[in-house]
């Protein structure tokens, strides 16, 4: 500091300071026993004092540069420290405000904020998320699917008509399943794999009709290339249950012959394991039923109550599979699978699973991993089918089973007639006016 034209460090304050500067005045220091307070602290200058006639150091080297103190009213060269205003180093908005210039206050006024700038970028970030998001499900789920059908092997096919038809199976396939899930799951342990259900799905302008095809339905077995060998086999003209034609060539003889013997072109095939079936249920939480009379089945484990109920993973294989427990066997099951298909479909679409990523995804997941589809199914066409089977078993198309005429050595024999006109409005994606048994 600088008294009197000498200049003093303040590490030479102590011995260098007179008795009469130390005075109780304000600002001035005090040689009382209690330190001053900061309000009253003079300013001084730090480092080494500059040579005579040198002028101070310029403000820099990391500690801001102090006014020297000359006569206890202010400072040299108008400088303010800002103790006396509770501001150190200048007045926000002031020459000393690195902010720049302002309105006074303590602090600069923030922007206001543009909301229409805010959101125009959460939008883009939302929707730049929506569509990664999508984009990534998509060929996660189109990785699942199990195209192993080839309805190319198919031979003498009928023509193709309007809209989509679609050959939903229910196999008895128990593959990955372990000897204690085969257990409790009431399969059995038969090497092999048969259609427990079949079902033609069709889609088209004037609404959609899904029609059961009984298992036990008599049909003539075709010609048919095999599958496997790619040897002709020809027909002998024998009858047989409709499901032995998948026990004997698998999804393209049974494609072949339901084709044959209707004359509908048959455009994709979805098959479903009784694992694949159970795990769906369970995945999306269960599916509520109520059922008009209890049953039980000690062949498919069924044990039911009249009633509402949930039906688990398990129950819900039983009650599609029981057969035993009607006397018309085939005809009462195919009556329950649709029932059950109904009430599955609402579930999944309801918006507590939609909405929900931790049970819309293991569901899509147990259901992709359990399907087998032909080599020309897309996941378009698999939400499509989805969709249209909601929709015929919420009451928006016509559910039926095939017309049946008779029973012929325990075969149910199709009622040709019928037949015929169902196949052709089906053909010409017409409203269907015939009904089923």
């Amino acid at each position: 500091m600088v008294e009197s034209g000498t200049l003093v460090r303040m590490n030479d304050w102590p011995d260098g300071w007179s008795d009469d500067n130390r005075s109780n005045r304000y600002g001035r220091g005090s040689a009382g026993a209690q330190p001053e307070s900061a309000r009253v602290m003079r300013q001084v200058r730090r480092g080494p004092a500059p040579a005579p006639g040198q002028d101070a150091p310029p403000y820099g080297g990391g500690v801001p540069r102090q006014p020297s103190y000359v006569d206890g009213q202010g400072y040299d060269d108008g400088y303010d420290s800002g103790y006396n205003t509770g501001h150190v180093y200048g007045t926000p908005g002031g020459p000393g405000d690195p902010q720049g210039p302002g309105d006074g206050g303590a602090y600069p006024r923030r922007p206001a904020p543009n909301w229409r700038r805010r959101i125009k970028w959460t939008a883009i970030t939302l929707v730049t998320a929506l569509v990664v998001v999508s984009v990534g499900t998509y060929f996660w789920a189109d990785s699942k699917l199990h195209r192993d059908v080839d309805l190319s092997k198919v031979i003498d096919r009928p023509e193709t008509g309007e809209g989509t038809n679609y050959l939903i199976v229910g196999s008895d396939s128990r593959a990955g399943m372990s000897a204690e899930e085969k257990k409790k799951l009431h399969t059995g342990s038969a090497e092999g794999k048969r259609t427990d259900s079949m079902m033609i799905l069709h889609t088209g302008s004037n609404g959609s009709t899904l029609v059961s095809l009984p298992r036990d339905s008599d049909v003539e077995i075709p010609t048919f290339k095999g599958s496997e060998s790619g040897k002709t086999y020809q027909g002998t003209g024998k009858h047989l249950k409709l499901n032995a034609a998948y026990a004997m060539d698998g999804p393209e003889l049974l494609v072949r012959t339901i084709e044959a013997n209707t004359g509908l072109h048959i455009d994709h095939y979805v098959e479903i394991g009784f694992g694949g079936f159970a795990s769906i249920v369970d995945a999306v939480g269960g599916v509520e039923m109520t059922l008009d009379k209890g049953f039980k089945d000690k062949y498919s484990g069924a044990d039911f109550k009249a009633g509402k109920q949930t039906l688990n993973g398990e129950q819900a294989l039983a009650f599609v599979r029981t057969r035993h427990a009607f006397a018309a066997s085939d005809l009462e099951r195919t009556k329950n699978q649709q029932k059950f298909l109904a009430a599955l479909a609402h579930q999944v679409a309801t918006p507590s699973t939609v909405l929900n990523p931790f049970k819309l995804y293991p569901t899509m997941g147990a259901g992709l991993d359990s399907l087998v589809v032909d080599k020309d199914m897309s996941l378009w066409d698999l939400a499509d089918m989805f969709w249209a089977m909601k929709g015929v078993t919420g009451g928006e198309g016509k559910s039926m089973n095939m017309p049946i005429s008779g029973s012929s050595g325990g075969n149910l024999v199709w009622d040709k007639a019928k037949v015929k006109t169902l196949v052709d409005e089906l053909k010409n994606d017409e409203k269907v006016t015939v009904s089923g048994n």
